[in-house]
């Protein structure tokens, strides 16, 4: 993996056409109460699937 400068604008040039909804994934993903929530919840599932509550904890509702 290359490195990130966070200073360089080359580093952004992939975002230069990103969705804000891929944008809010990527601050979400590396929140780390969001993964250690997510992990505990999938190792307490017996079918492995996100429950609506999580979903709406953290703003991941989408509408149909």
């Amino acid at each position: 993996m290359p490195e990130f400068d966070w200073r360089s604008p080359d580093s952004y040039m992939s975002l230069q056409d990103a969705k804000i909804t891929d944008i809010a994934w990527e601050c979400l993903r590396r929140n780390a109460d969001y993964r250690r929530e997510y992990d505990a919840m999938i190792a307490d599932s017996p079918t492995g699937e996100v429950t609506d509550e999580f979903r709406r904890r953290w703003g991941i509702c989408f509408r149909p």
